[in-house]
């Protein structure tokens, strides 16, 4: 099996793919447009694959020569409600929508894996899955899949995200792949403070919740700051904070939400417990009432350190020695709920860049002009494909 990085053919092919895939963009776990032209592709290939009932994610297989294992390589589907502002051709068609965070390339570069993959079943052991989730940027996706069955029998499980994750030190066409723990658990918690309504003038005569939430606000910071141990990196942020609709009537309610990310799970725990304890009892001690409530969504992702090494071993065969790190100074704090399918089976998260600020594509994550640099978008497919060679070896 020869994958060649300067193949034109390919660098056309997952091109092409990614921009059209970049003009539908479509947030959460339906998403019709996308799937459609997933299956279309597939089926060009004579790919089978099973569609999830509850999301538009799904699973194609593609099966080697011989028994061997049953490994997965995933990609996200879904786009943000980001209105763009790249000024790309290709910009999304979807007013309010956009791929801001990388997942048109993700399903590019995997789908050119398996039509790669698909036309040399004799020259790896064991099956390919390729699985395309929705709603992992809402943290509901992965677990949908898991619960529906469609991981069944899946030993091993990998996925890239591309972009600017760790900064812009590394340039495009760098993979990152580190052992252990490299990305936060992430979650979201909103909290409701009740108090009486009355006019500003007379504030003795109702409970203001603003002066409430100021007070749980600073709170919040110090469980950072005072109880959770320094050498045990987490974040408590508030997002947004809603109360109140004239400037001289205190209101009867705010509502505060924000995030908590951490590394480890008893973190994690210990966080959420005391964001809700922390509510209870600044609002009972301000004669108001609190409500805190937790919407999980995903755990740290934690790699498999052998697995790693083989992915790095993959890797530098697809992008040279040169063109791979294998370790960093500290995990991202973003989240992605891939970490559900790790609780499922063992596996590896790497990051690719697409780091090139002479094209523009040094924008943030979630940014309304992120974009990436397309040059490296055939070498992540390859990569692909080098590891199906590294994991499921002939005669095996």
């Amino acid at each position: 099996m020869t994958v060649l990085l300067k193949d034109h053919d390919l660098q056309e092919e997952v091109v092409g793919l990614r921009r059209r895939f970049h003009q539908i963009p479509e947030v959460g776990l339906l998403l019709p447009k996308t799937r459609a032209l997933i299956i279309a592709e597939l089926e060009k290939m004579s790919i089978e694959y099973v569609c999830s009932q509850k999301s538009s994610g799904l699973v194609a297989g593609v099966k080697g020569k011989g028994k061997g294992r049953t490994i997965a390589l995933r990609a996200d589907m879904d786009a943000l409600p980001i209105t763009e502002a790249t000024g790309l051709p290709f910009s999304s068609q979807h007013e309010g929508q956009m791929h801001a965070c990388g997942h048109d390339c993700h399903l590019a570069m995997l789908l050119a894996a398996a039509k790669i993959l698909n036309t040399n079943k004799d020259s790896f052991g064991g099956t390919v899955k390729f699985v395309f989730q929705a709603g992992e940027e809402t943290a509901e996706g992965a677990r949908i899949m898991i619960d529906e069955g469609l991981l069944a029998g899946v030993e091993q499980i990998f996925a890239i995200h591309i972009g600017t994750l760790w900064g812009t030190q590394y340039p495009a066409g760098t993979m990152v792949i580190v052992p252990g723990c490299c990305k936060a658990s992430y979650d979201k918690f909103t909290i409701t403070v009740y108090g009486s309504g009355c006019h500003g003038s007379t504030p003795e005569k109702g409970v203001d919740p603003i002066v409430i939430s100021a007070q749980l606000v600073l709170a919040l910071q110090e469980l950072i700051a005072r109880e959770i141990s320094a050498v045990k990196p987490a974040v408590v942020t508030i997002g947004q904070i809603h109360g109140g609709n004239q400037y001289n009537i205190i209101p009867d309610q705010v509502v505060i939400e924000g995030t908590i990310r951490a590394l480890s799970e008893e973190v994690r725990q210990y966080a959420a417990r005391r964001i809700r304890e922390l509510a209870e009892s600044i609002g009972k001690a301000f004669r108001g009432s609190c409500r805190a409530e937790m919407i999980w969504g995903a755990p740290p992702v934690i790699n498999d350190a052998a697995l790693a090494q083989k992915a790095v071993r993959a890797a530098i065969s697809a992008l040279g020695s040169d063109k791979v790190i294998t370790s960093v100074s500290a995990p991202s704090m973003s989240g992605d709920d891939f970490s559900c399918f790790l609780q499922q089976a063992d596996g590896v998260y790497m990051f690719f860049s697409s780091v090139n600020a002479a094209k523009g594509c040094d924008y943030p994550h979630h940014n309304a002009k992120f974009n990436v640099d397309e040059d490296v978008l055939a070498q992540g497919a390859a990569f692909w494909v080098e590891l199906v060679k590294e994991l499921l070896p002939l005669g095996e």
